[in-house]
């Protein structure tokens, strides 16, 4: 054990830097663990993204060109947003309690970013608002084929040496970013001593991988839709060597420029208004999932369903099938979509998907066989996927 005993008093001694304010929410609400690059010319086209990715090159050295949503498409998502705040503020409310009841108050929040962040803020919000307790949330960066940010964990871990740490993202699809954690979680152990709690806690989890959610439900989480706005204006984070050093943190772009057109703080303060109307049944849901342990239990269903799809649609690389409303989205707002499958093409949580489809010419075919409401195919080029 001499090895990692070295590793942690000499982690502790250096003194990881405090992290720079980055980002348009409250500071309350969040501490982003993300190295500025704002400066940095990172975006590129999405077919010419697409073609690096699928021949050999990786997601995270790179930025996709950020959709700028349509007039049509602020409509859709505000509306959607009236009409899901309740339903999401019920979801976070139960996750929140189940995590309360799993670790009492003495826990930091790490959401992942971006797509966990908002959610992230959400359960703070909702514990200080239902307790009147504060409790610390940080965001930060993991990426698929690279994994966590080792450097924004040791920095918790030295700011909060006596908290469990609970990991938190915006929903589940296939499952790959809860194996990339739970690898993670293992490496800490190894290299640093750090025991981690692989457990991912989501407001949606139609991907039955998670053990700690809001909803097994597949809707529409609005803060998929609308990237950087509603992100804190902040870019998907980026990893490479040439501008991340060995002690810094994972890198992310500050879209300032896009002020007068951010929801960040409109989605969370709108959802967090409806939390003393929703607490009661949250608490109720909360206890009924603790009482039936089979209601929670972690079967990986959705990869059963995406076998299914990669055989009957002939789908030569099973990172191209991205499963569940807020994965379909984002391959429409950022990819190169080949199809979209739909469980059935008047399903009401789907109207902003078969809008994104008409705008970009991407058929859609109803698709009954599976657990989630609908899933994007990404186009094939060659290799490689996010």
């Amino acid at each position: 054990m001499g090895i990692p005993h070295i590793h942690i008093v000499y982690f502790n001694r250096k003194k990881l830097a405090d992290p720079v304010p980055i980002g348009s929410y409250k500071r309350e609400d969040v501490i982003f663990l993300l190295k500025d690059l704002s400066d940095v010319s990172l975006e590129q086209r999405t077919e010419d993204r697409e073609a690096a990715m699928q021949t050999g090159g990786h997601y995270s050295e790179s930025l996709p060109i950020e959709y700028q949503p349509t007039a049509e498409y602020i409509q859709l998502f505000e509306l959607t947003l009236k009409e899901s705040a309740a339903r999401i503020a019920q979801a976070v409310g139960t996750v929140s309690e189940m995590i309360v009841k799993k670790y009492g108050f003495d826990v930091v929040l790490a959401s992942l970013a971006r797509g966990g962040t908002p959610i992230g803020v959400l359960i703070k919000r909702y514990i200080k608002q239902a307790y009147g307790i504060d409790i610390p949330h940080y965001s930060l960066s993991i990426i698929r084929g690279k994994g966590i940010d080792e450097n924004a964990l040791l920095y918790i871990n030295q700011t909060h040496p006596d908290r469990k740490v609970q990991f938190v993202d915006g929903w589940t699809g296939k499952g790959a970013i809860r194996k990339v954690l739970i690898a993670a979680c293992s490496l800490m152990k190894q290299k640093y001593g750090i025991e981690l709690n692989d457990e991912l806690a989501v407001l949606a989890d139609p991907g039955y991988c998670a053990g700690t959610f809001g909803t097994r439900e597949d809707f529409l989480i609005p803060s998929a839709c609308l990237n950087s706005t509603v992100s804190g204006l902040i870019s998907r984070t980026v990893l490479r060597s040439d501008l991340i050093g060995p002690d810094d943190f994972h890198g992310a772009k500050f879209y300032k420029e896009w002020e007068d057109s951010d929801l960040t703080n409109v989605f969370v303060d709108t959802i967090a208004a409806y939390f003393p109307q929703t607490a009661a049944s949250s608490k109720a849901e909360a206890l009924q999932l603790e009482a039936n342990p089979e209601l929670v239990e972690v079967t990986w269903q959705g990869m059963q369903d995406i076998a299914r799809i990669q055989s009957d649609f002939g789908v030569s690389d099973v990172n191209f099938i991205k499963p569940g409303v807020g994965e379909t989205t984002r391959v429409l707002l950022r990819r190169v979509p080949w199809k979209i499958l739909v469980d059935r093409l008047d399903n009401p949580n789907l109207k902003h998907i078969l809008l994104l489809a008409k705008d970009r010419g991407v058929p859609v075919e109803e698709y009954s066989h599976m657990t989630y409401s609908c899933c994007g195919i990404i186009k094939a080029v060659k290799g490689d996927a996010e």
